[in-house]
């Protein structure tokens, strides 16, 4: 079986091997069949360390297939279903869960430090308990969620990471008010997503950031009134705002410094979400009169902040009506064999998502 390969962190280049086998099939469990793959930016950040991610590993989680072969004790699955990849399902059993906030379930997590692949060398591990940048994945059957067969592959991947999170963060978390002004900064396709969660719940006004200019034009297409540049957001908070700022304002990059530029370009009484993942290291600075003074709302949202298998039906619903537009995401498709150009489209900031067809 063909899969991408990691085998340090810090190294910029995927090795395409054909001795990987999945493994880990067994009660409980599902064998899929991987079909297609989006790129996503915390793929990236696994490669690179900002996030935590055993190593040699298999990376990618924004996935969709089909099932070849379900384990005992499975019975919501059988082969020939097509399913979308859920790199964090919900136990249903935990207090997060009991509580209602499925997506702060920790039972994907303690998948992360199982193998899901070996070698002839040793064990190899699947990024967030999956690595779909592979032909096939093991995974626990709620990490396989079915989709109807009208729905394309490379939509339903992109369904499993991307689109879930930036649309859930506009929808779920911030819960964006008809009429207001919204500023979203990193427009990849989390961000343009999360554009477009908030040109669904009706905001007046949607400024565009990001230091590409395709991305900035990308932008107006899917719902942005406005694109700027990082260094044109002052201007436009005084255009749009009369300076006051912005009543909600998405930070998708993932960094302390574009998120300090969020918090400042939010109103007072406004909305600060953090969408991107960042490093542990990477210390956000605030002072305690700003926090009682400005009574700003910070936001986290983490993978769209709600149920996800809501949030799957949501969207597909959505994307039927004709209400999102989920393929124009897509602005590359490759072959696994031409991964590392995809990650370098990425990482330049010239594809919004890149769809690996398997």
């Amino acid at each position: 079986m063909r899969a991408a390969v990691l085998h340090e962190t810090g190294q910029d280049k995927l090795e395409v091997l054909d001795d990987i086998e999945a493994v880990g099939f067994g009660p409980g469990r599902v064998r899929i069949r991987v079909r297609a793959t989006g790129l996503c930016h915390s793929d990236l950040s696994a490669m690179n360390g900002v996030l935590p991610q055993p190593v040699p590993f298999v990376p990618g989680h924004e996935g969709a297939g089909e099932i070849l072969e379900v384990g005992e004790g499975v019975g919501h699955l059988k082969p020939g279903d097509r399913v979308v990849v859920c790199w964090l399902p919900a136990c249903g059993a935990c207090p997060a869960c009991r509580r209602g906030q499925t997506e702060l379930c920790l039972a994907g997590f303690m998948n992360a430090g199982t193998p899901n692949f070996k070698r002839p060398g040793g064990d190899v591990f699947g990024f967030a308990g999956t690595g779909t940048f592979a032909e096939e994945v093991v995974v626990d059957a709620g990490c396989a969620v079915p989709v109807p067969d009208d729905v394309p592959f490379d939509i339903a991947a992109l369904i499993g990471c991307g689109v879930t999170t930036g649309l859930g963060a506009a929808i779920n978390t911030a819960q964006v008010e008809a009429g207001s002004s919204v500023a979203v900064i990193g427009c990849g396709g989390v961000g343009i997503s999360a554009i477009q969660g908030a040109r669904l719940q009706g905001a007046a006004e949607i400024v565009a950031v990001d230091p590409v200019e395709g991305r900035r034009e990308a932008a107006l297409r899917f719902g942005a009134t406005q694109a700027v540049a990082p260094e044109e957001l002052p201007d436009a908070k005084q255009r749009i705002t009369a300076g006051e700022g912005f009543d909600y304002v998405f930070e998708v990059v993932g960094k302390s410094a574009t998120a300090r530029t969020a918090y400042d370009h939010t109103r007072r009484g406004g909305t600060l979400v953090i969408v991107g993942a960042g490093a542990m290291d990477d210390m956000l600075q605030l002072n305690m009169f700003e926090l009682f003074f400005d009574e700003k709302r910070i936001l986290p949202s983490m993978y769209g902040g709600g149920d996800v298998l809501r949030s799957y039906e949501r969207t597909i619903a959505l994307w039927r009506a004709g209400r999102v537009d989920l393929a124009g995401l897509i602005t590359h498709r490759v072959p696994l064999a031409e991964i590392n150009e995809a990650l370098d489209q990425m990482r330049t900031g010239s594809s919004l998502r890149t769809c690996v067809e398997l």
